[in-house]
């Protein structure tokens, strides 16, 4: 309705002078002609990089089902690392496949050049939506962190995870490793009535407890009494943000490009994330404020019944090491985001393995039969971590369990600048041209196949996929070449990004399976094909046909009684 031809016009109940209309019209047009222009280029730029002059453009690699989605749905929906070996039984062992908005990814099984990715860690870093994700649930701790601060953290950390310090932890792991097997024992009476019966468990409940136990004890001197059956809101948190993972949606998609931009998208679940890292932070806090007052009180009292042993203590004690650096040391809030890395490094990986192992036991009695009567060979039920290290079988069933579940089945680099990765051999692309090595550009991202290489029936042979022990007596010779820092197999990774407390998880595993296993026999209670697995930072087991009913491993269990 016009009211004025000069003054004013009616805009949808609004009265605007001519005059402001006019003038955003002028303002606007040459903003939308720049943002337009600027979205022409990026999507012409985009094109030209992926689809003209990709250096990956004629890499073999199976078709992209959809432009948004890539071939992520697929290995989404896929048991990890599914896809990928059957991607690599058709079209070879350098590959290249798509992701979100038809980007490409790198994957590849030569031992070369996954070793010149691992160890040239200044070029080849953790994507930036990796890093976000990670940090939502581990804050900028070792994990995290890229460049010289991942170097100086490492450094100064470096002293709690050395083998003598594990030594002295052994005692811990032990300690706990009985009170699970008592909780076990107690609970199948509880359930049958009767000492010899077997009883129905989820392994994987008792099995966090105590790992959650050990790491509190061994980490931060504190006692969080999980298997006593104290209700403990850590333990809550872990379950929270560990035992599920949102459904693939264009928001989720969306969140992970935006970095950390992408808190401003709601994805289902963000809330009780919230809370659990919440959580999280609060109790680290505490633990870091404690360790800091035990220091300056052993240093006043210089009393040796106030040393402190713990993960934590040692960390603040290297910390302040005249060794360091001013410039170098760390920050208190860079030793609080150690607290997460810690409980995942020293909880969750490990108690995770040990479920997968006393899985494999339990479909191969004459295995589980075989490594009881080594365990027996130890008369105490104390051993040290020498006695634990001494007992080749046990050590042969912990390293094929971390070869064929691995905790975390992979990883992504993305390449922050241009370089030219060597291939120990060579392949022939689409185009019949014979490949040598990869010209890589800056912001193509890799994928890093931990699982698929452990258990490459080309690197381990044509049983690779299946769990044997004995396998360990006489390593392949092709395995040899498998660059991790530990075991021949990717599981721990490799170079200066490989795991820093791998020597805390594989003795605390020893330690569990010593005990467990020559305390009780185990039989799955369902049957195999039910038992799947879903990741969430570390692979957990869930039941296929109930995957609501949570993560689980369930497993009859009855006391084993030695007849001499």
């Amino acid at each position: 309705m016009l009211f004025s031809k000069d003054i004013t016009v009616f805009r949808g109940g609004s009265l605007w002078p001519t005059t402001i209309m006019n003038t955003l019209v002028q303002l606007l047009t040459p903003l939308a002609f720049t943002l337009g222009t600027f979205a022409v280029y990026k999507l012409a730029r985009f094109v030209w990089r992926e689809y003209i002059s990709n250096p990956l453009g004629d890499f073999p690699g199976p078709p992209s089902p959809s432009w948004l989605y890539g071939n992520m749905r697929q290995i989404w929906d896929a048991e990890n690392s599914v896809m990928h070996e059957g991607w690599v039984s058709e079209y070879g062992n350098t590959i290249r496949y798509r992701v979100f908005f038809g980007m490409s990814r790198l994957f590849t099984m030569d031992l070369k050049a996954v070793n010149h990715v691992l160890m040239n860690s200044q070029t080849y870093q953790k994507p930036a939506q990796s890093r976000f994700f990670l940090s939502r649930v581990l804050g900028d701790g070792v994990l995290v962190t890229e460049g010289s601060k991942h170097r100086e953290q490492r450094k100064v950390m470096n002293p709690a995870f050395g083998a003598s310090q594990i030594r002295e932890l052994t005692e811990t792991f032990v300690e706990k490793a009985l009170e699970l097997r008592d909780v076990w024992a107690a609970d199948i009476k509880k359930q049958t009535q009767a000492e010899r019966s077997q009883a129905k468990i989820n392994v994987l409940t008792g099995l966090s407890k105590m790992t959650l136990d050990v790491i509190g004890l061994a980490g931060f001197d504190y006692k969080f009494n999980s298997l006593s059956g104290e209700k403990n809101e850590l333990n809550e948190a872990f379950n929270t943000i560990f035992s599920t993972r949102p459904a693939m949606s264009f928001l989720l998609i969306l969140r992970g490009m935006l970095g950390s931009f992408g808190v401003l998208i709601p994805v289902a679940g963000d809330k009780a994330g919230r809370e659990a890292r919440a959580t999280m932070d609060r109790i680290g806090s505490k633990l870091l404020n404690e360790s800091k007052a035990a220091l300056a009180r052993a240093s006043t009292e210089k009393d040796e019944r106030f040393r402190r042993r713990d993960l934590l203590s040692i960390l603040l004690k290297a910390n302040m090491s005249t060794d360091v650096p001013e410039n170098q040391r760390m920050s208190d809030q860079d030793v609080l985001a150690q607290v997460p890395t810690f409980l995942v490094a020293g909880h969750e990986t490990t108690s995770n393995a040990t479920t997968w192992a006393l899985y494999a036991l339990s479909l191969r009695p004459d295995i589980q039969t075989k490594l009881r009567d080594e365990l027996f060979t130890i008369q105490s039920d104390n051993p040290t971590m020498d006695e634990l290290n001494s007992l080749p079988y046990l050590d042969a069933v912990v390293r094929e369990t971390l070869r064929i579940h691995a905790p975390v089945p992979s990883t992504i680099r993305v390449a922050v600048k241009d370089d030219v990765v060597p291939l120990g051999t060579p392949f022939v692309d689409k185009k019949g041209k014979v490949r040598d090595s990869i010209l890589v550009r800056k912001g193509q991202t890799l994928f890093i196949p931990i699982l698929a290489i452990n258990r490459s029936e080309e690197l381990w042979g044509a049983d690779g996929r299946e769990f044997k022990p004995e396998r360990w007596e006489s390593l392949p010779e092709a395995a040899s070449a498998v660059p991790g820092v530990w075991g021949n197999m990717l599981t721990f990774i490799g170079g200066p990004r490989a795991c820093i407390g791998y020597r805390f998880s594989l003795v605390e595993m020893k330690a569990l399976l010593f005990t467990l296993v020559r305390a009780f026999e185990f039989e799955l209670a369902v049957p195999a094909s039910e038992i799947g697995k879903k990741s969430s930072v570390v692979q957990r087991p869930v039941l296929i046909n109930d995957p609501k009913a949570g993560n689980q491993m369930p497993l009859l269990i009855k006391p084993f009684v030695r007849v001499d």
